[in-house]
């Protein structure tokens, strides 16, 4: 494991969770709950995006495969201990809107790095 592999799997995958985290206290105030993860998701998906074409630097895609296993690691994990657990919602965390989360934080690299790959 190099810094380049921490940096961008660890490193960006906490700030997109914590991005997404921060986005859900805020919107929180303004769109049912019932609501927020589709709220979320559109920016989500734009700044993930803006990360794996600007910040990410490789052209191997086994780095995208990691980077998706990490960082769909990252989120279950971090979603589990610090949105089930603490605030313990009353209808439960596990819905459509997350599992769309879910696949898009794992697909989203493969399809970069697949998209990269083939224009070497």
């Amino acid at each position: 494991m190099n810094n380049s592999f921490l940096k961008n799997a660890l490193g960006w995958g906490f700030v997109l969770w914590l991005i997404g985290y921060v986005l859900g206290i805020i919107f929180f105030a303004f769109v049912p709950p019932a609501f927020l993860g589709w709220t979320i998701m559109p920016f989500g998906i734009a700044i993930t995006l803006w990360v794996l074409l600007k910040k990410i630097k490789t052209n191997s895609f086994r780095s995208y495969v990691w980077l998706a296993l990490v960082w769909t690691a990252i989120a279950v994990v971090l979603d589990y201990l610090l949105l089930v657990k603490v605030f313990k919602p009353a209808d439960g965390y596990y819905k459509p809107d997350v599992y769309v989360y879910y696949g898009l934080t794992f697909t989203l690299p493969l399809i970069v790095g697949w998209w990269k790959g083939r224009k070497i």
